[in-house]
């Protein structure tokens, strides 16, 4: 089953930002990966934050940042409302995390990725900070084949009927977080197996959308919202399902949600209500991980290895660059 993405042409991207992203992405990958392995979660964070924000600043766009490191006075760069490029150009919103798994990348661990979205302004939905609940699949399946509120035996069981394999054949990737268990003992009733992964559910949803590579059938849980819009910016580019709820269970959540636009804190949002018109994706491996190599430093040259995608072509390109011009990277 094919997907067909419509888009007015008043909310079409220019081609040339498909390469400006891949810069973007690749500079923050390589300053975080700098910091591999040392422990310092923080540091490796504002590496990456930092790079990422000056090469943002020399793109030819009106960006505003409506997915970023947090509120203004929480983070100083990239925070939500900040705008970025050389204020010529088309408005965009820009959804961005400068370092998906943070830990990841402090333990040198498999996964950790830089990763940005770009969209015709006002097409992104401004998600506050907080949790969300998500299910995804990849593409090929009829409609509304999977639902947020169903338990997730029933959507197992109905995945496996559609692929047309015993449930015990699916596999589902869930964060490991204690407030999973529940969730983590209704998959395995069914017979299916669950991978657990730290962090780095952005690629996590992704992956489903890659069956033959990665395994991964099916994505379930509650994560970060800002991942989540991150994420149904990729599935929107290369096909798929993504259900989401954002978790407000307090006032103060509410009045954040509402002061960012959102009327109805009970809605469910697919993909195009997070997503409406043309957009890009991109994110560049940081350490090693399923979907991406991590950054290389050989001598002389640094090697690394992006993934980019547009939404109104469902072009994909996988970006592996030997970069030997190494001052554009500022090191030390």
């Amino acid at each position: 089953m094919s997907t067909t993405i419509s888009v007015p042409p008043q909310l079409l991207l220019e081609r040339i930002l498909t390469l400006e992203i891949v810069r973007v992405t690749e500079r923050a990958a390589v300053s975080a990966a700098r910091l591999r392995g040392l422990g310092n979660e923080k540091a490796a964070d504002q590496a990456a934050v930092d790079a990422m924000r000056r090469e943002l600043n020399r793109i030819p766009i009106e960006g505003t940042v409506v997915i970023g490191e947090g509120e203004r006075d929480e983070a100083p760069m990239l925070f939500i409302g900040e705008k970025v490029g050389i204020n010529a150009g088309p408005q965009v919103d820009i959804a961005v995390d400068p370092l998906e798994g943070t830990t990841l990348c402090a333990k040198d661990m498999p996964g950790a990725i830089a990763t940005m979205a770009m969209a015709e302004g006002g097409t992104l939905l401004h998600a506050p900070d907080v949790y969300m609940q998500k299910i995804a699949i990849g593409p090929g399946y009829d409609k509304h084949l999977i639902d947020i509120d169903a338990p997730p035996e029933d959507n197992i069981r109905r995945l496996a009927q559609a692929k047309g394999v015993p449930a015990s054949s699916i596999t589902a990737l869930v964060l490991d977080r204690a407030r999973h268990a529940e969730l983590i003992s209704s998959i395995r009733k069914t017979g299916a197996s669950v991978r657990l992964i730290s962090d780095g559910d952005v690629a996590g949803v992704i992956h489903t959308a890659d069956y033959y590579n990665t395994g991964i059938d099916i994505y379930l849980g509650t994560g970060g919202a800002p991942e989540g819009v991150l994420a149904a910016a990729a599935l929107r580019c290369i096909g798929g399902q993504m259900y989401t709820r954002l978790i407000l269970d307090t006032h103060d959540k509410r009045n954040r949600a509402e002061s960012m636009g959102i009327t109805d804190p009970d809605m469910i949002y697919g993909i195009e209500d997070m997503v409406k018109g043309d957009c890009l994706f991109a994110a560049t491996g940081v350490t090693d991980g399923s979907m991406l190599s991590g950054v290389k430093f050989r001598k002389d040259v640094i090697q690394t290895e992006t993934v980019v995608m547009r939404s109104v072509t469902g072009t994909v390109r996988y970006i592996k660059a030997d970069h030997r011009q190494l001052d554009k990277f500022h090191l030390d």
